[in-house]
């Protein structure tokens, strides 16, 4: 493994210490080490397949049932182990998942107060605090606030996503292939929000096939190929570094 600056933060929000995934006997993730601070984006980039959506799951416990973890995930310097998934969304831990899983009936609203029933069920008053943040950040959920989720378009769709996640107050926020299926205003609008979310203190683990965006918008990027962690260091230095340029970039024909 080829590794440059070690990420290195004083308190991690989040931190994962030789995590290995396996499905009977395939292992699907060798051992993965990472960091996110807070207000930190990092990355990580890699072909498919490569365990990134898996990664994610493990994190979040969020694996199928067939799936084996070993390894530290610590959220705040507490242990994750053993913790279910419910218990890490209330300590502060939300993924906004590839597939989004909006309730399409429901509306606008309705999806967003549903990120906040963590906080309802424990007992804050404030527990709806959120929304006009939520609104801020997504003027169109707004203006579409009494609309079914299932009416929206793809790139608003992602919004909701991202606000409803955001109603729990996340510690941290892991967003798995944000700027899927999206059309490029579109892709590009989303990455200035998730640039915007960076300034509120949230720490953002970013897994995403649009290596360019991601390494333009991360602070920190890890490359992940066939369940290694193949290279690691400061985003901007990965952008210029040839491997990912001639792999991910398509750029180290066009460098003198």
């Amino acid at each position: 493994m080829t590794t440059t600056t070690n990420n290195t933060l004083a308190a991690p929000v989040l931190e994962v210490t030789d995590l290995h995934v396996s499905y009977g006997k395939v292992e699907a993730l060798h051992g993965v080490n990472l960091k996110v601070g807070a207000g930190q984006i990092v990355t990580v980039i890699g072909p498919n397949g490569a365990g990134k959506s898996t990664m994610l799951n493990a994190i979040a416990d969020a694996l199928p049932a067939s799936g084996a973890i070993r390894g530290t995930v610590s959220l705040a310097g507490n242990d994750m182990h053993g913790v279910a998934v419910e218990t890490r969304v209330a300590q502060g831990m939300s993924l906004v998942p590839e597939k989004r899983e909006l309730f399409s009936s429901m509306s606008v609203e309705d999806n967003l107060r549903l990120g906040s029933y963590r906080r309802y069920k424990a007992g804050e008053k404030n527990y709806g605090d959120q929304l006009d943040v939520v609104f801020d950040l997504f003027p169109r959920l707004r203006e579409r606030r009494r609309q079914d989720a299932g009416t929206l378009s793809g790139g608003e769709r992602q919004m909701l996503a991202l606000g409803r996640a955001l109603m729990a107050k996340p510690q941290l926020l892991m967003l798995d292939e944000p700027s899927l299926g999206l059309a490029p205003l579109i892709v590009k609008e989303i990455f200035n929000i998730i640039m915007r979310l960076k300034q509120t203190g949230v720490a953002i683990l970013l897994v995403e096939q649009n290596a360019r965006a991601a390494l333009q918008t991360a602070d920190y990027a890890y490359v992940l190929e066939t369940g290694d962690v193949a290279l690691e260091g400061p985003a901007e230095q990965l952008a210029h570094d040839p491997k990912v340029m001639d792999t991910y970039l398509g750029l180290a024909k066009k460098v003198a």
